[in-house]
């Protein structure tokens, strides 16, 4: 059962990030503040949820959140700093949106710059152990989800409404057909194989 706070005393918003490891599309962080009360048993990691219950814990979330904040970073700062640096930069983004400000930040993963003077706490798997990390995986999956449903209607051939820029086998199979696009991450090995590509 997740956990619904890390220091009881304190007011804590947890961040997480989404499509860090695609190939096309930005990275996508959230923050929220949920209540101290806040209880629902269908939250949890939502890479162990279907899309259905995330777009209907979603709708919960907006209303029961006493903040979120949610930020994409694109693919050009990503290939400029690197998509670790860029993650945390989504992160910071998001919870600068946040009101009021949170009195400790739990951070998904074990990487994580110091925001605001805001003490933080890295919790590797923190989206399976804690509410408000869980919460904030469930915005950053469903934005991001939405947002590569809308630049697939611009590159359909890519199937990004289907993959999301994950590196499968069709996604990679388009990229060595039609080359790539300005929202393929030009850092990353977009192919196995990879000797040129056409931009």
């Amino acid at each position: 059962m997740l956990q619904p706070y890390f220091q009881s005393e304190k007011l804590e918003c947890g961040t997480d990030e989404a499509g860090r490891g695609c190939l096309a599309g930005p990275v996508t962080a959230a923050a929220v503040i949920l209540p101290k009360d806040f209880k629902n048993e269908l939250l949890t990691d939502s890479k162990l949820l279907t899309s259905r219950k995330r777009e209907l814990l979603e709708v919960i979330l907006k209303e029961s959140s006493v903040s979120f904040g949610i930020a994409h970073i694109m693919m050009e700062t990503i290939d400029e700093i690197n998509i670790l640096n860029a993650s945390i930069k989504a992160m910071h983004a998001s919870i600068q949106k946040l009101t009021p400000d949170p009195e400790l930040i739990l951070v998904d993963g074990n990487r994580f710059h110091a925001f605001a003077d805001i003490p933080h706490q890295c919790i590797v798997k923190g989206d399976s152990k804690f509410l408000s990390i869980a919460a904030a995986s469930i915005f950053a999956k469903t934005a991001r989800d939405s947002y590569m449903k809308t630049i697939d209607k611009e590159f359909p051939m890519y199937g990004w409404a289907q993959n999301k820029g994950y590196p499968t086998k069709a996604h990679r199979k388009a990229i060595r057909e039609y080359g790539i696009t300005k929202y393929h991450r030009k850092s990353f090995k977009l192919l196995p194989d990879q000797t040129e590509l056409k931009f």
